[in-house]
């Protein structure tokens, strides 16, 4: 009967993984959180180890089958080359990222024998678990932490403040923690289950309390500088044909010249399509449209000549007015197959990007000090997706630039999600984030995560806005993941001592009967 009924948890499974996608961005359909995970909740009760690892990865395998399909979009760049690639692609990367729900389920299953009779405490369990197999997976085999659980909450201003003090780890507990209750109500015997629903509204509660208190504090002062953020809306499969440099640096001078005051002019990853610190041309032009004491900051590739032969870099670069750089950054977190090809002496694949060959990484987070400009952390494109990852700790910035390019992706959902990670740094950092996309999506973003200005997928555009304050130093700037541990120590220590007092009566029932 169990083999006959394990083939139907899978699929049931696989469907839910696909329908907390819909809870995400661009969908954020909040109530699709306990739909997902009250089901998932359900089936995996009482649940050997391997059978909670196939319905686990079934539920992984629907979340990144439908949450990552957009990645098949950058296959079809250069279609000739690599569309035949796109759908096996997305298949295997997802049959392995659902490794990690697989292992939250099997955990779970593990402890759950402790558990399994008290509900409430089962999905205390669960929300750890969960949020312990999506940390790994942000760090593992360099971490993809894509679509967490807690971006669910993005686009409620409240519940994502908690992040602040937990971070996006944290704030998936939360999520898959309250998601899991009504399926502990339903698994309740009928008397106790007011108790799981309480506790359902209880921490939906606190966090929107914590959450508005957060945003209801003193709010920071603007330091007083204006930004335009241009978005050139360059089509990927024309960045690098031969001849377009001139057009893709025409096309962002005559935006950049708008009318209008600007004090920091910004640009997105890879702007100009060359070695702009190596054309004295280029960079005349590019003084010309800058205000006297006016900076740019722009992506473009670099590169150095070392013993060992030529580096690249994707890097950023900032210039004053005169057309001098004043200084740089390179992305130290890279993207597999699309910078650099991971084991490039034994694979047989070739990275998916055009240049001169692989990038090499940059030493790390970097803060850079500008003349007539605060402090600021750079991240380039999927850098932003690291919780904990963006700033140097040791050189605190007042704000993070974000220059990206998801023209890869075109207008599937992928860029609304790479969104929703860059505004979850905001909230974790207590910094506003400003985010130049070269096709979108470009926007300011608060230190509580609110989008002030946007340019959507696709337009050709610019926006002008003064730059949003900094708050104090968040719990989780501060401490990292380490909250993470603490909440998870804690919710542990809390159910080892009720499995403990619970465990006591029966013992004493057990004496009282042989005596």
């Amino acid at each position: 009967m169990q083999s006959t009924r394990l083939p139907l948890r899978m699929l049931l499974a696989a469907a839910a993984g696909a329908v907390s996608v819909l809870a995400i961005p661009p969908f954020s359909l909040l109530f699709l959180v306990p739909l997902a995970f009250s089901s998932l909740f359900v089936m995996v009760q009482r649940v050997s180890l391997w059978r909670g690892f196939l319905i686990g990865w079934s539920f992984g395998l629907g979340q990144f089958g439908f949450g990552i399909s957009w990645i098949a979009e950058s296959f079809y760049v250069d279609a000739e080359r690599f569309g035949m690639l796109a759908i096996p692609s997305v298949a295997g990367l997802s049959a392995v990222l659902a490794f990690f729900p697989g292992l939250a389920v099997v955990l779970f299953a593990q402890f759950n024998r402790l558990t399994a009779d008290r509900p409430l405490a089962s999905s205390l369990l669960l929300g750890t678990c969960w949020a312990g197999a999506e940390w790994l997976r942000g760090h593992l085999l360099t971490g993809f932490p894509w679509n967490l659980a807690g971006y669910a909450l993005v686009d409620y201003d409240a519940l994502r403040q908690p992040a602040a003090w937990i971070g996006s780890y944290g704030l998936s507990f939360i999520a898959v923690f309250a998601g899991a209750l009504p399926g502990a109500a339903f698994l309740a015997q009928r008397p106790a289950r007011p108790k799981s629903l309480v506790m359902f509204g209880g921490v939906v509660l606190a966090a929107w309390s914590a959450g508005m208190f957060r945003i209801a504090s003193d709010a920071p002062a603007a330091p007083g500088i204006d930004l335009r953020l241009v978005q050139g809306n360059v089509p990927q499969d024309e960045k690098w044909v031969p001849g377009s440099r001139e057009r893709t640096l025409t096309r962002y001078l005559n935006l950049s010249d708008r009318p209008g005051k600007f004090d920091l002019l910004l640009w997105p990853e890879t702007a100009f399509p060359g070695f702009l610190d190596e054309d004295a041309a280029a960079g005349r032009r590019i003084a010309g449209v800058l205000p006297d004491g006016a900076l740019l900051l722009t992506g473009a590739p670099d590169r150095v000549e070392t013993d060992d032969g030529t580096l690249y870099f994707n890097a950023l670069q900032a210039y004053d007015s005169s057309g001098r750089i004043l200084a740089g950054y390179a992305k130290h977190h890279l993207v597999p197959f699309g910078e650099y090809v991971p084991l490039s002496g034994w694979l047989p694949f070739e990275r998916m990007t055009e240049g001169l060959g692989d990038f090499a990484p940059g030493p790390g987070p970097r803060t850079l000090a500008l003349p007539g400009a605060p402090l600021v952390a750079a991240a380039i494109c999927y850098e932003i997706i690291f919780p904990g990852h963006v700033i140097d700790a040791e050189a605190r910035p007042d704000w993070i630039y974000n220059a990206t390019n998801d023209a890869w992706f075109g207008n599937s959902i992928g860029p609304e999600q790479h969104l929703a990670s860059a505004r979850m740094r905001a909230v974790e950092e207590g910094l506003p984030v400003v985010r130049a996309a070269n096709t979108g999506i470009s926007a300011v973003i608060d230190a509580t995560g609110a989008v002030l200005e946007r340019l959507d997928t696709g337009t050709t555009g610019i926006i002008d806005a003064p730059l949003p304050g900094a708050r104090a130093a968040t719990p989780y700037s501060r401490f990292g993941d380490w909250t993470l541990l603490v909440v998870i120590a804690t919710c542990w220590i809390f159910l080892w001592g009720i499995t403990a007092v619970g465990a006591r009566p029966k013992a004493h029932a057990r004496k009282d009967k042989r005596g």
